[in-house]
């Protein structure tokens, strides 16, 4: 039996034979985008300050008396008017309380009669002590009575007019009791009308803080009442900017809720500077508007100075990923993602404090499938 030998050059052309080259990866096509120039343009320096839109009247409604809810009438978001009921506590003691004060109001004036007729009946007995007492001092004057027996008359029309002024006292006394027992039925009756929860103003429900059931204590909060009609942006400012903002001057408050600017004008200026932000509130007054509701964020905008020449981009060429904002940039036929700090906005265009360049070509607007890195081409 005999053994093939192969040689190392004969393996080589048997490994070499048995591999094919892989071909070759054909570049991705350019994807067609349309680039818009970073200039510069001229805008009137300003500030913008971000807030919240809050009523200009609110209330959180408590109780004032110390009882079970038995019914709480309003959901959140409802609309009530002034005097409206929108909680009832419990008032089955406080009724006991009335009905106690009454009857002591009604046993102080069962007493008027009697203490009526015991100043009548002492009235007449001075009115006889006193005209017997001149009877007697005509007689004495004649002598026809001895001097004993008029100082006995005369006290006798003392003892009645002391009698006359006892009873009157006592009379004085039922009245003092019976202002009393009035002033009892009085607060009763107040303490039991606190447990009518009644709406101090027309607006709408935006807190419900209690339940049927719950036992509410003076002071408790049970809804919370933001007045209709009167709307203020509470904006937020850098103390450095304190000198820049005064009272009555305008302002253009943009919400996220709404696409029209708002027009305002300061109403006031909080005096202090919240520490942990080191920013000062300014309330300005909007006008009305349907959509307008407490809680919207927006920006304000205060004009504070002349023209600045400022880098501008569309606010729709601003992609946000988190806290992050960035562009695609057209650079050398390459999709580029430039992370940019931004601005103030303004008509539909933002401010670029950082990221780009006079001259940057920003790819506006977007492909949904355009990826950082990918050839673009430029097409008018």
């Amino acid at each position: 039996m005999s053994l093939i030998k192969f040689t190392p050059a004969f393996l080589v052309l048997a490994a070499c034979s048995s591999h094919k080259p892989a071909p070759e990866a054909k570049p991705a096509a350019p994807v067609a985008v349309s680039t818009v120039a970073v200039e510069p343009v001229e805008w009137e320096d300003s500030l913008d300050a971000p807030g919240t839109v809050r009523a200009r009247t609110s209330a959180l409604i408590t109780s004032r008396a110390m009882g079970y809810v038995v019914a709480v009438r309003p959901q959140v978001g409802d609309r009530v008017t002034a005097g409206q009921i929108l909680v009832e506590l419990d008032a089955k003691e406080l009724q006991t309380a009335i009905q106690g004060a009454r009857a002591q109001l009604a046993e102080a004036r069962q007493g008027i009669p009697e203490a009526d007729s015991a100043i009548t009946g002492a009235r007449a007995q001075v009115e006889l002590a006193e005209s017997t007492l001149r009877r007697m001092k005509d007689l004495l004057d004649k002598r026809s009575i001895s001097a004993q027996e008029y100082d006995e008359a005369s006290a006798r029309a003392k003892v009645a007019q002391s009698a006359e002024a006892m009873a009157r006292a006592k009379r004085r006394q039922l009245d003092d009791k019976i202002r009393q027992a009035e002033e009892g039925v009085r607060g009763a009756e107040v303490m039991a009308s606190y447990t009518t929860v009644k709406a101090p103003f027309t607006g709408r429900v935006i807190a419900r803080r209690v339940e049927p059931g719950a036992l509410a204590a003076p002071g408790t909060p049970l809804l919370e009442l933001e007045q209709e009609g009167g709307w203020r942006f509470e904006a937020s400012i850098e103390e450095s900017r304190l000198s820049q903002i005064k009272r009555g001057q305008p302002a253009t408050i943009r919400l996220e809720a709404i696409p029209q600017p708002l027009t305002g004008r300061v109403t006031e200026i909080v005096p202090s500077v919240e520490e942990a932000s080191r920013t000062f509130l300014a309330k300005i007054d909007l006008p009305a508007h349907r959509d307008l509701r407490s809680g919207l964020f927006g920006r304000a905008s205060f004009a504070t100075g002349a023209p600045r020449s400022v880098l501008t981009v569309p606010s729709e060429a601003v992609i946000t990923q988190g806290q992050l904002q960035s562009v695609m940039v057209a650079d050398s036929g390459i999709a580029r993602a430039r992370l940019v700090r931004l601005g103030a906005a303004r008509e539909g265009r933002i401010e670029v404090l950082s990221g780009l360049q006079s001259g940057d070509r920003i790819i506006h607007p977007r492909p949904p499938a355009l990826a950082d890195g990918a050839r673009v081409e430029a097409r008018p």
